[in-house]
C-alpha cells in the first residue's frame, strides 16, 4: 500500500510538472529556430543588414499558455515576403533604384537619406536623358594644364570634338527601373516545421527530467 501511495504521489508530481516542462521545451525549440532562421537569411540574402537579420524574434511559452512563437517583425516581413512566397522585390519608392556611379554603404545599399541629400544639391537633377530615367549629376568639363579645355581623343579619321562645346557632362548616379523578380528562397516555414518536429521530443524529455529533479 505504501508503494501505491508513493507511486500516486510521483504521478501527481509528474502531472503537476508537465505544463512547466512543456513550456520550457517549446521555448527552447523556438529559440533554436530563431537562430537558425537568422543564419539562413545570412546565407541566402546578399549582405543583409543587421536590421533585417535581427527582425527575426521569438516569444517563449508559459505553463498557462503553451504556445511559443518565432516571427519576423512587420517592416522586414514586408520586403522579405517575396523571398518566401515568390514575386518581385518590394520597392521603397515608385521605381527600383539601381545604383550606378555612387557610393554605397558596407551592405551594398543606398543610405536612407541619400535621395534627400541628392535632391538638395544644385548639380543634381532627376529626369530622362537619352531614354534613361534616373538621378543625374552635372559634371563640369575638366581643363588642361594651361587652362585649355580637354579634347576628346582623335577618331579613326583624325578628327575630334572639343569638350568645350558643352560646358557640362552628365553622370548617371542612379537608374530607375521596374521591380525585378525574386529568385532566392528563404524556406522560412519549412525550416521551422522541420526543426520543431526534430527537436521537440528531445527537448521535452530534457525538460521533464529537469522539472522532476527540481520539483518540490
Amino acid at each position: 500500500m505504501a508503494d501505491l501511495k508513493d507511486l500516486s504521489r510521483q504521478l501527481q508530481t509528474i502531472k503537476k510538472q508537465i505544463p512547466f516542462a512543456t513550456a520550457q521545451a517549446l521555448t527552447n525549440v523556438a529559440r533554436q529556430i530563431q537562430e537558425a532562421e537568422k543564419l539562413q537569411m545570412q546565407k541566402v540574402l546578399q549582405s543583409p543588414t543587421p536590421f533585417t537579420v535581427n527582425a527575426v524574434g521569438s516569444v517563449g511559452a508559459r505553463k498557462d499558455n503553451l504556445v511559443a512563437k518565432v516571427f519576423v517583425r512587420d517592416i522586414a516581413a514586408g520586403y522579405l515576403d517575396p523571398f518566401e512566397f515568390g514575386g518581385v522585390h518590394k520597392l521603397n519608392s515608385s521605381a527600383l533604384l539601381n545604383p550606378k556611379d555612387i557610393k554605397l554603404n558596407k551592405y551594398g545599399n543606398l543610405t536612407r537619406t541619400k535621395m534627400a541629400q541628392l535632391k538638395a544639391r544644385t548639380d543634381i537633377f532627376i529626369g530622362t536623358v537619352d531614354g534613361v530615367n534616373g538621378v543625374w549629376q552635372r559634371v563640369k568639363a575638366r581643363k588642361g594644364r594651361k587652362g585649355k579645355k580637354q579634347r576628346l581623343p582623335r577618331s579613326a579619321n583624325g578628327t575630334r570634338r572639343d569638350r568645350g562645346t558643352n560646358p557640362n557632362t552628365l553622370r548617371l548616379l542612379i537608374r530607375f527601373g521596374n521591380a525585378l523578380p525574386v529568385h532566392e528562397h528563404l524556406d522560412y516555414m519549412a525550416t521551422a516545421q522541420t526543426m520543431a518536429q526534430k527537436l521537440m521530443p528531445g527537448e521535452m524529455s530534457k525538460a521533464l527530467d529537469e522539472a522532476m529533479r527540481t520539483a518540490k
